[in-house]
Formats: structure tokens, sequence, C-alpha cells
């Protein structure tokens, strides 16, 4: 994701010149280096805690460790967090010093077809933020795809269920789809065109047309035909409920990690 960022970034007029990035690992610090330009380290330096920016794109369960050589050294610094499940009021804390948490703070919801420029990532900025910063975190986060602002933290864990888990319900829907083309007798390559095409078509239809997908839906649905014997298994296998009970599920799990993750 962090890769994607970057290479978003400098596709949208950001200077190599001005994005540092922090990696550990050797590998990818040369590979970042020789894809995008950008200054790589191996450790925070002098440099760094002088941004105007921080970008934290780390695992959740490392990103109380690696805010260790920030705490107390960001003024005026804006913060913005991609990890899943982290809390701001953590982030704050950690990042804070003796007197008091860090408060220019933006939470983010990405998902992964920002890889290839079309994600959708729902943001939440503490109220600490001005709208210049959140203009610049949205400015930022737009150039792996479109962005929707909420007005409550706790809104990013049903954007977790919805559209940062919501990659995988499509791809397992299009595994189904290649399957039951293999299962007519085409062959892999056709069943996955078949599958794919589809998927890929329908989304631009419905974010093309200004109908409804309800209605998108019913306009194919000839009374007695094939679509419709289609959908009446659907909805006799409880399709329709079992999607809406999976993107619960995993706003549930939001929550769970959240505490978890918080917990000193």
């Amino acid at each position: 994701m962090a890769s994607a960022l970057i290479g978003g970034m400098r596709e949208r007029g950001f200077e190599a010149a001005d994005i540092t990035v922090i990696e550990l690992d050797a590998c990818a610090r040369e590979r970042l280096q020789a894809d995008y330009g950008v200054t790589v380290l191996a450790a925070p330096d002098a440099s760094v805690f002088g941004s105007d920016v921080l970008v934290l794109a780390v695992k959740p369960q490392q990103m109380r460790a690696a805010l260790i050589p920030f705490a107390g050294a960001l003024q005026g610094t804006l913060v913005i967090s991609i990890a899943a499940g982290v809390r701001l009021v953590d982030i704050g804390r950690w990042l804070g010093d003796a007197l008091a948490p860090h408060c220019w703070l933006v939470r983010c919801m990405p998902n992964t077809p920002a890889l290839v420029g079309a994600g959708i990532t729902g943001m939440f900025a503490a109220p600490g933020v001005d709208a210049a910063g959140r203009e610049l975190a949205g400015r930022i986060l737009a150039a792996v795809g479109s962005i929707v602002w909420v007005d409550d933290e706790a809104r990013l864990d049903a954007i977790t269920g919805i559209s940062g888990s919501g990659p995988a319900y499509v791809f397992h829907f299009i595994e189904a789809l290649e399957a039951a083309g293999l299962a007519q007798g085409f062959d892999a390559a056709s069943a996955r065109r078949l599958a794919i095409d589809t998927v890929l078509g329908a989304a631009k239809l419905a974010e093309a047309s200004k109908d409804a997908p309800s209605t998108l839906r019913e306009k194919v649905t000839s009374k007695g035909g094939t679509t419709a014997a289609a959908l009446a298994h659907l909805a006799a296998a409880g399709w329709h409920d079992a999607l809406i009970g999976a993107v619960e599920a995993a706003c549930t799990r939001s929550r769970e990690l959240g505490e978890q993750f918080g917990r000193d």
C-alpha cells in the first residue's frame, strides 16, 4: 500500500525530492529508490522530524514500536495513518509527550485497488486538524483513487467492513463465477475472462448510470427469464443477507482490533 501511495503521488505531480521513506528492509529500500527516485532511509534522521506530513504505513501490531523515535518530536507535523484498526487516541498518545498527545492526526482506511489507482479511502480528521490539513491529507490519498470523509472515527470500522474488506468479497464472487464457467465447459482462460469482464463492465455501468443498482438489476431481469431464475436461486440461498452479515462481522472485528492494538 505504501508503494502504491508513493507511485500515485509521483504520478500526480509530487516531487521525488519532497518524499522521504523509512524502510527497514534493504532490498525494499533499493527497489523504492530505483522505482520512484525518492530518498529512502533505514531509520529516521533529523530531516524527517521537520516534515510537513508523516504517513504511517506499517502493520497495526508494529505501530507503537514504529512511533517510539517520534514521540514528542513532531510539532506541527500532520500525521496520516493508513494502519487498519489503530485509533487516533492511541496514536496521539504514543506520539505525544508528558504534557499532551499529538493532535494533528488523520486516520484513513484505503483498499487494495489503490495498487492500480482505483482505490476508495475512508478518512477521518481529528478535531485539531484545520481545513488546510484536511485538504493536504485528501490530496495525498486521492493519488490512489477516490476519498470519502466521515465525521465520526467509529464509522471507519464500517468502511473497513464495506470497502476495506470489500475487494475480497468481489474476488470471491469472481472466483465463483469463474468456477461456474468451468462447470459449463469453458476453458480456464475463457471462464476467467467472462467472470472478470462481467464484474468490471457491471461496475462501470453502475458508475455511469443515473439509475440505482436496484433499477439496473430490474432492467436486466425479465419476468420468467434466465436472470430471474438465477436471482431467485441466490435469494433462496440467503446471499443478500449473508453479504450484509459478512460486512457486520468485519466491522465488529475492526472494533475488536482497535481495542487490542490500543492496549499498553
